[in-house]
């Protein structure tokens, strides 16, 4: 599993962005964001970049922990569906008519 460590801003951005595309082309796909405590829009930009790497291996990404303000970045972002659904976007189960 990818560990984003405690920290994901333009400071070290270009480093883990390195480490993990190398992760991934070996097939590593989770992500555990579960230590971040400081990321700015270069964390979604590494992350958005995982994807693509990711999708063009024919594998999905997938994102563990991950914070409130990496979540509101994405969102602000508008890739937001890149973190996966969140809860309260989950549709109902269906009610079929009698």
């Amino acid at each position: 599993m990818l560990s984003t460590g405690n920290s994901l801003t333009n400071q070290n951005a270009a480093a883990v962005l390195r480490d993990g595309l190398a992760r991934v082309a070996q097939g590593d796909v989770e992500v555990d964001c579960t230590g971040l405590a400081q990321v700015d829009s270069s964390a979604v930009a590494v992350l958005l970049a995982w994807h693509r790497a990711a999708v063009a291996r024919g594998l999905a990404l997938v994102l563990r922990g991950v914070p409130a303000q990496l979540a509101q970045l994405a969102s602000l972002y508008g890739v937001d569906g890149l973190l996966g659904p969140a809860p309260a976007a989950i549709p109902p189960a269906h009610h079929h008519r009698h």
